[in-house]
């Protein structure tokens, strides 16, 4: 039987004018590095009384995406840059620039060896955490739409064991690769969290926001938003799709009640939950039994959040959002997710 997610209740906030698009966390800490719309990456204490973050310019543009490997802090921006940071200075390290369009996503593997990068090139790029030197690239998403639109390729996430990479994009087409041979061993399709208005605004909305493999690699969650009613807004319902991707088969839908879009995903460390979390107009934080494929709590946040993190033990979690830094608390009611 699954356990309880726990209950949180917001513990501290820092307001800002700008949007956190991404977010790292240094691990057995409270140091936290904030990416920014302003092109700026942040350190920031979270432990500290006032919350007053440090910034670390070297990006021109959103700052998308921020990984840890080893000693090292990875950023990737819509500048189409990726830089190396040294954590203790603050001081970037090496730039390159290897992307065509704008970097989406940067994801670190479970061992630190590995940096994934995707972008709008649509190719996702593997690289050696600790060189910077290109290892692989990953190609197996149209750079065009069905109907001939520019497509885009959101996001990544590595299996526990490092071994398998997912790759989704807009039309909510999902490769599974396999890390070792750069090779693409399966394909699942999430249609639903894409739609396309070919009548009035033509244009499209959604695509895959969020991608996460369950503990044991079995099971892949996809999240974005349902059908869509008018484009130019996020009139639907969040949602996750779940999928046994080696069986290239749905394991269920699950659509929350608040209308918005899934932006981050991620596995309690056993499989017993799955925590979502993004918004619309309010800020949304889910826990979904995936086992039984039931919302277990739906709460609101105090902003749509882009990117949270969990501490190992459980009592506090860490979010980056739209003009909001917040660190939650667990409640004394609320089991610790171990």
């Amino acid at each position: 039987m699954a356990i309880d997610p726990p209950k949180f209740k917001v513990a501290k906030e820092l307001s800002r004018e700008d949007i956190f698009l991404s977010l790292a966390r240094v691990p057995g800490s409270e140091r936290v590095f904030l990416g920014s719309s302003d092109s700026n990456v942040y350190s920031l204490d979270g432990a500290a009384e006032k919350l007053s973050p440090v910034a670390m310019p070297g990006h021109t543009s959103y700052v998308t995406g921020l990984a840890l490997a080893g000693e090292q802090l990875v950023s990737g921006s819509y500048d189409r840059k990726l830089i190396w940071w040294d954590m203790a200075t603050g001081r970037a390290v090496r730039s390159i620039k290897k992307h065509d369009k704008w970097i989406r996503d940067v994801k670190a593997s479970p061992d630190g060896k590995l940096i994934a990068s995707v972008g709008d090139d649509m190719v996702c790029r593997l690289w050696d955490a600790e060189t910077a030197k290109l290892k692989h690239e990953l190609r197996g998403h149209e750079a065009l739409t069905p109907t001939n639109f520019p497509s885009m390729l959101y996001t990544c996430a590595f299996s526990a064991d490092g071994q398998l990479l997912a790759t989704a994009d807009r039309v909510g087409h999902i490769v599974v690769w396999d890390v070792a041979s750069a090779k693409s061993i399966a394909t699942v399709e999430a249609p639903g969290l894409y739609t396309w208005d070919g009548k009035q605004r033509i244009r499209s909305i959604g695509g895959v926001r969020a991608v996460a493999f369950s503990p044991d690699g079995k099971l892949l969650a996809a999240g974005g938003i349902d059908q869509v009613g008018n484009v130019d807004g996020l009139s639907a319902k969040a949602r996750v799709d779940l999928f046994r991707w080696e069986q290239k088969e749905s394991a269920g839908t699950l659509k929350l009640e608040k209308n918005g879009m899934i932006e981050f995903l991620t596995f309690h460390p056993k499989g017993d939950w799955l925590l979502a979390t993004g918004g619309g107009d309010k800020g949304v934080i889910a826990f979904i039994d995936p086992a039984e494929k039931k919302v277990l709590s739906e709460n609101e946040a105090p902003m749509f959040i882009h990117k949270i993190v969990l501490e190992e033990d459980g009592p506090r979690m860490f979010a980056a959002g739209h003009k909001k830094f917040a660190v939650f608390t667990a409640t004394q009611d609320s089991a610790p997710a171990k």
